[in-house]
């Protein structure tokens, strides 16, 4: 006999719980609906007691203990039931899965976590989950408190941009609508790559790693292990550090002899690269044409062939690029192939520059000083952190616009833990862009400057002016490449190395 519907004021908390569910944790909108469903309580109560709302449910779930009953249930009806089961299943596990995830980060190691699945699947089980869906649903619960730390911790900040940030990180690793996830994306995210954009030193790397590390990774019964180690999900490679004669062998691999010096069997990232992990190409914009079509062919077809082999190799795990290049620019002057671009843009993110950030929000700065003296010292100190924000205060110039972003105040904090000032340290962008200047144009007028000087010196002046070698390149027409040769070679080698183009 067919169970009653659930009456309207039933069916309409399980309605809003089924959003909390399945939402977005970084949304305004998820946060919205669990203050509806617990009035009275403050954002800073709920966020200190994640199972609040978990105990309000406990008690409306009891009718439907029997999975007799649960079956009996219409569809729309039974799925917002089981949606609330799922909810408290996951909030009675995450403390053993979140030590799970963190003896993994300290130690890299891959646990058996059989009491923790055993425990999962039995209680899903016991209310109506098939064994297989139960065991998919732990790899799910897994997989959430990954994202979560990660996108949360990686990337600090309080400011709407960073709010934007994290919402977005979610959205593309889980979707925006994880109940489309759970039922048939979980296994297809390799089909989206990822574009991140920003300006050298803002933690466009802490995004694609946060990316790498939190894709869908299945639980194994047999082996009572995860099908990977997260800790291997992220592969990296800054492409603007190997030459067109290498870049192919560092992508693809090679067997030996397949040129002169290959002396050995290479294996490369695409290869390195885990199914249930993403591989990220950082300085995309500085490849050149060649490279894009080779690209451009592996993320088409999915397969990759090392350099002096006819073998035909699979490539399983997602691409994230990086870029501070402005890609319509180089789109239109014909550096960027447009076929390229669209096998890359499933997803765009932006990444705010530190100068946007405090300007939302001047506790931004404050707030990342604490998160980066923890993370140099390895420990949290309100001695220190007071410190390095009394002589920031002291030594920064109102209206400094950091334009080494997250970087530079990064070596600006190490800078004031070593000798206790940080001015000396501080770009000062307008007077040397002035000074340079002034000194150019004295240069002219005595005529006393060869092509390639006039051109070196102009670049030096271009990169004390704006801070990246993308920036140069752009203003001058160069490649990359030749850009920070001439920026090198006439007084930008030490600013070039230090606030330059490193991975974040």
């Amino acid at each position: 006999m067919a169970e009653p519907p659930l009456d309207g004021a039933t069916r309409g908390f399980f309605s809003a719980l089924d959003r909390v569910v399945y939402g977005n944790p970084f949304s305004e909108e998820r946060a919205d609906v669990i203050q509806r469903l617990l009035p009275g309580q403050d954002t800073a109560h709920l966020m200190a007691d994640r199972e609040a709302l978990a105990r309000l449910v406990e008690p409306r779930l009891r009718p439907f203990d029997d999975p007799a009953a649960l079956r009996r249930l219409s569809g729309g009806d039974r799925r917002l039931v089981e949606s609330g089961f799922l909810y408290v299943c996951y909030h009675h596990h995450v403390p053993p899965i979140d030590a799970i995830i963190e003896r993994q980060a300290r130690h890299g190691e891959s646990p058996p976590v059989d009491a923790v699945a055993n425990s999962v699947i039995a209680e899903l089980v016991g209310h109506g989950f098939t064994d297989a869906d139960a065991a998919r649903y732990f790899a799910f619960f897994y997989q959430l408190r990954r994202a979560y730390r990660f996108i949360l911790h990686s990337l600090a900040g309080e400011c709407p941009s960073m709010h934007r940030l994290r919402r977005a990180l979610w959205d593309n690793v889980l979707t925006h609508d994880m109940r489309g996830f759970e039922s048939g994306l979980w296994n297809r995210m390799e089909d989206f790559s990822t574009l991140l954009l920003g300006e050298t030193g803002t933690g466009k790397g802490a995004a694609a790693a946060a990316i790498g590390r939190s894709q869908f990774i299945p639980y194994v019964p047999e082996t009572r292990r995860f099908a990977a180690n997260f800790t291997d999900g992220f592969t990296a490679i800054n492409l603007s550090q190997f030459p067109e004669t290498l870049i192919e062998s560092e992508l693809f691999g090679h067997r030996k002899g397949a040129f002169t010096g290959a002396i050995d069997h290479h294996e490369g990232v695409f290869q390195r690269c885990s199914p249930h992990g993403a591989l990220f190409l950082d300085e995309i914009g500085e490849v050149s044409i060649p490279i894009q079509i080779k690209l451009l062919h592996v993320l088409q077809d999915r397969v990759f062939t090392p350099l002096g082999s006819h073998e035909r190799k699979r490539f399983a795990g997602r691409v994230v690029a990086a870029t501070n290049r402005p890609l319509d620019a180089l789109r239109r002057q014909g550096r960027f192939r447009d076929d390229f671009y669209y096998r890359l843009c499933s997803d765009v993110i932006r990444v705010p520059t530190l100068r946007e950030r405090i300007d939302e929000s001047p506790r931004e700065l404050e707030l990342l000083v604490r998160l980066l003296v923890a993370r140099i010292v390895g420990a949290e100190s309100e001695e220190l952190v007071a410190q390095a924000i009394a002589v920031l205060r002291r030594d920064v110039p109102a209206g400094y616009r950091w334009p080494g972003n997250v970087r530079e105040l990064e070596q600006a904090v190490r800078r004031i833990l070593l000798t206790g000032r940080c001015a000396d340290g501080l770009e000062d962008v307008a007077g040397a862009a002035t000074e340079d200047a002034e000194r150019l144009a004295a240069l002219l007028e005595a005529g006393g400057l060869s092509a390639h000087e006039l051109l070196g010196r102009y670049c030096a002046l271009l990169y004390r002016r704006f801070g990246t070698y993308a920036e140069v390149a752009e203003r001058t027409g160069l490649d990359r490449r030749t850009a920070r040769k001439y920026v090198v070679e006439y007084g930008g080698a030490a600013s070039a190395d230090s606030a330059g183009d490193a991975p974040v």
